[in-house]
């Protein structure tokens, strides 16, 4: 889903993080993540979203933030308007369908293709090798760049099923130090490190989002015994899950991931699809 902010300031939640807004913000959340926009007077933005699978030109790691300005600014505009028009005028047959497909995978190349810097990507994003740095150099290769980014893949498939780094560099063919130099290289943290964050952001949607009990939700994430999630949870994100989940005061029965409906006045946690 994409927001693109128009008029006013205020703050815009991606997976816990905040951002701010002003005219010229672009947001971009991605699949399974978990928004909060408040209800902030004045503030107004045109959000453009999509099912998952429309298109398939987004980097999942990529940043989620920048601050359009000059050219940039006007090119996105100038799609975004375009998008909406054709929504508005378009409304079904394949021609439609295709058009519409044609012109969301225009702007989310035009998107990957903006510099990046300062506040752009979440915790831990790195520049891939090769790649324009903020400051207009190029990223050097690095031996671990391609170990972390396998390492990454196989923590979204398996996150569920262990947290074990044994397991992850025996299915990699590595050894667990190999993973833990690309993982600080890469992040400044160690392999499982990398893999317990994974965990602990799973857990923090779906108490978000959902209405598990909180039991359910440990085993769902491999913890058969809820004390052992307590602790867990305690452990990386400074609250118990029952704590944190009460001090979120969602609205009830929004659950991840789902369709999206359209954004209400009204503040709420929803998911993106």
């Amino acid at each position: 889903m994409l927001t693109l902010v128009t008029v006013g300031h205020g703050s815009y939640d991606v997976d816990f993080e905040s951002h701010p807004c002003r005219p010229g913000t672009l947001l971009l959340a991605r699949p399974g993540q978990v928004i909060r926009l408040g209800d902030q007077p004045g503030l107004d933005a045109v959000v453009v979203y999509w099912r998952d699978g429309t298109v398939h030109v987004d980097d999942p790691y990529g940043p989620s933030r920048w601050q359009l300005a000059g050219e940039d600014e006007d090119a996105v505009i100038n799609e975004v308007s375009q998008l909406v028009v054709d929504c508005q005028r378009n409304r079904s047959g394949e021609r439609a369908a295709a058009l519409l497909r044609h012109q969301l995978t225009v702007l989310l190349l035009r998107i990957a293709l903006l510099p990046t810097g300062g506040d752009t990507g979440p915790a831990g994003t790195v520049i891939p090798a090769g790649t324009a740095t903020p400051d207009g150099t190029v990223a050097p290769e690095t031996a671990g760049a391609g170990t972390f980014e396998r390492l990454r893949a196989e923590v979204e498939r398996s996150y569920a099923q262990t947290r074990r780094v044994e397991d992850y560099a025996r299915r990699l063919d590595c050894s667990v130090r190999t993973l833990t130099r690309a993982c600080l290289a890469a992040t400044g943290r160690s392999a499982k490190q990398v893999v317990d964050d994974r965990v602990a952001l799973e857990a923090r949607r779906l108490l978000a989002a959902t209405d598990l009990p909180i039991a359910d939700i440990g085993r769902r994430l491999g913890f058969p015994e809820p004390t052992n999630f307590g602790r867990f949870f305690q452990r990386e994100v400074g609250r118990s899950p029952g704590a944190f989940r009460g001090g979120l005061r969602r609205p009830a029965a929004v659950r991840v991931p789902g369709q999206r409906r359209p954004l209400s006045a009204a503040t709420r946690w929803d998911p993106v699809p």
